[in-house]
């Protein structure tokens, strides 16, 4: 029997005069398959339309953490893919895998569009637009997401950066006052009887006073600047309280100061220690100065990292360098969060999308804080695994009930508030990873504990 003679009876061509059906196999043709054979594959540009003639084809598709099976092909004329004949962006909703071994009629979804355009204008004209209006609307919700997400990476950016830019701001204001007061004293020590070799024994003491190395217990340091100040009044220091408070903070005992005053004697003992004070003070306060600009500077490197601005589009990516961005990026939300970081020392870089997979981190840790209401342990773990790279994202809220884990990956899909959350985030993320990277993510859920596990191949196939 001739393929046209076995389609002719399939009642999905009954509209088709024999000249049409005719034109249609001749743009096709007839492709067998046999038992667990893959014809197509879900999320793959459905660029070919395809028509059972005979056998059966069983139609999955991954939903959470593993595939399901949503239905099967068994009838002759039940058909699947072709949608870029009228969206240049469709794809496969499932993956049609053999049964039994049968036949399929293959026909280009671009020559299907060319002879439904001719056949029936109108028709396609309405699922063109049917088309189109659905993906606008899409589009539009998932720039709303992306504007929110930005929204919220913004505000966070800008609190993380105002507090080193505070204290910098603090410090540079201090420095005025101690600039002054060190000048003013040493002119006092120049003024005074005051001789070189004194001033050179006086700076060696200095020399000696070595910061801090570690937070002290606050009422020591208080009893030790009670100490101070009442060893400086006895020694008629003038604002004795103001020197001893900045001795005090650089660990300075009264043991030390009675070394001065052997230097010194009485007079110009007051300039000498003011003297000292102040260097001590503005040393102090260089330090936070550097170490505020410092943290600015980490902070901009986080978002340059963050955003791959200066990067191409796949190179090889360090996913802990991508997770530690986005861990910066979302700081002012980790406030009251205990952050674990088990990142294997042996795991590789992979081929991706750096910025791409910064928005799937985004998503997962965003939503993780989200689910222990800002308060709780969130794990962050990479590991190797064969030719790929897991990452995990694990929160100790709640946990999810079986049925939010069967719809947690479809579009629009929320469980938040309305003005809360799209239902896209999850959706976002599993195309990033599923479709533009070929990898796999799933969710385990009970609970105390939720784990969202990305597995990246560490080169996506081809194709």
């Amino acid at each position: 029997m001739s393929l046209y003679e076995v389609v002719r009876v399939i009642p999905l061509f009954d509209g088709l005069r024999d000249e049409q059906l005719r034109g249609l196999l001749a743009d096709g043709d007839e492709v067998a398959f046999g038992l667990g054979d893959e014809m197509f594959r879900e999320a793959q540009p459905a660029d070919e339309w395809w028509v059972l003639l005979d056998g059966s084809l069983t139609l999955s598709r991954h939903v959470g953490h593993e595939e399901t099976l949503m239905g099967m092909m068994e009838t002759p004329g039940q058909w699947a893919g072709g949608f870029q004949a009228w969206d240049s962006h469709g794809v496969y909703m499932a993956t049609g895998r053999g049964a039994t071994p049968g036949r399929l009629l293959r026909v280009p979804a671009d020559r299907l569009g060319d002879r439904a355009q001719e056949w029936f204008p109108f028709g396609v004209h309405l699922i063109s637009g049917l088309v189109n209006t659905v993906r606008s609307i899409e589009s539009r919700a998932r720039q709303r997401e992306a504007l929110v997400a930005l929204g919220t990476l913004a505000a966070g950016l800008a609190h993380e950066i105002n507090n080193p830019a505070s204290a910098a701001t603090r410090a540079v204001d201090g420095l005025a006052e101690t600039c002054d007061a060190l000048l003013s004293s040493l002119t006092t020590l120049a003024e005074g009887q005051i001789t070189a070799a004194q001033f050179v024994e006086l700076d060696a003491l200095r020399r000696e006073i070595r910061p801090m190395s570690a937070v002290e217990d606050p009422l020591a340091a208080a009893d030790r600047e009670d100490v101070l100040s009442d060893w400086l009044a006895e020694h008629g220091v003038a604002r004795g309280w103001e020197i001893a408070a900045h001795l005090a903070a650089s660990g300075v005992e009264v043991a030390w100061c009675e070394r001065v005053a052997e230097v010194l004697g009485n007079e110009p003992l007051a300039a000498g220690l003011e003297w000292v004070a102040s260097s001590l003070s503005t040393s102090a306060l260089l330090e936070e100065v550097k170490e505020s600009t410092r943290r600015i500077s980490e902070l901009v490197s986080a978002v340059r990292t963050y955003s791959q601005l200066d990067r191409g589009s796949v190179q090889r990516v360090d996913v802990t360098e991508g997770l530690e961005s986005t861990l910066v990026m979302l700081g002012h939300k980790l406030a009251g969060v205990s952050v674990v970081r088990d990142y294997g020392a042996d795991v590789p870089e992979i081929e991706a999308t750096a910025g791409e997979l910064n928005q799937v981190w985004t998503n997962l840790i965003d939503n993780a804080v989200d689910a222990m209401q800002g308060s709780g342990t969130l794990r962050v773990s990479t590991r190797p695994s064969a030719d790929s790279v897991i990452v995990e994202i694990a929160d100790s809220g709640p946990g999810m009930t079986q049925e939010v884990q069967t719809h947690a990956f479809e579009p629009f899909f929320t469980t938040k508030d309305v003005g809360q959350g799209t239902g896209l985030g999850l959706d976002l993320s599993r195309r990033i990873v599923v479709e533009r990277h070929r990898g796999e993510i799933a969710i385990e859920s009970e609970p105390g504990q939720t784990v969202f596990r990305v597995r990246l191949p560490q080169q996506p196939p081809s194709g």
